[in-house]
């Protein structure tokens, strides 16, 4: 089990690893906004729970398992900020995903992900679910509207 700090390191490094170049500290650090130091102490800790290959001063190299666990935390990330685009969350999606995904119950999350591949096969259904956001909003509207200034 890693942390929510290190899941976010080595979600990073997986997203790096994609593109086909090599992954550096640097690069980890501009994305995640850390100091290089950061950096280091979170590839040390994901080298001795062998997530990654790592020596200072070279490529960060993905095990297998850094690589399964890595592709799950894109997946998982990517599922629940669709989620909160289909629930017509009026937030930021990239925070509200990133202060909900180290925290949800492996149920909650096949949950989720069973709400967005529904609503992919159901469209029509989301038009209703829509729709009826959409009423239910104009009532809180129309509610707030009607409350007497103090």
């Amino acid at each position: 089990m890693l942390s929510p700090s290190l899941e976010d390191y080595l979600e990073e490094i997986y997203r790096l690893s994609r593109s086909g170049e090599a992954v550096r500290v640097t690069d980890i650090a501009a994305c995640l906004n850390v100091s290089l130091p950061s950096v280091t102490r979170a590839l040390q800790k994901l080298n001795e729970s062998r997530h990654i290959h790592y020596r200072p001063y070279k490529d960060i190299v993905l095990t297998e398992k850094g690589k399964q666990l890595g592709h799950f935390l894109v997946e998982r990330n990517r599922f629940i900020r669709e989620f909160l685009r289909l629930i017509g969350s009026q937030c930021d999606v990239a925070a509200e995903a990133e202060a909900m995904e180290h925290y949800l119950s492996l149920p909650t999350l096949t949950a989720i992900i069973n709400f967005v591949k529904f609503t992919e096969q159901h469209p029509s259904w989301l038009d209703e679910f829509k729709t009826y956001c959409r009423k239910e909003d104009a009532k809180q509207k129309d509610r707030a509207e009607s409350l007497p200034l103090i």
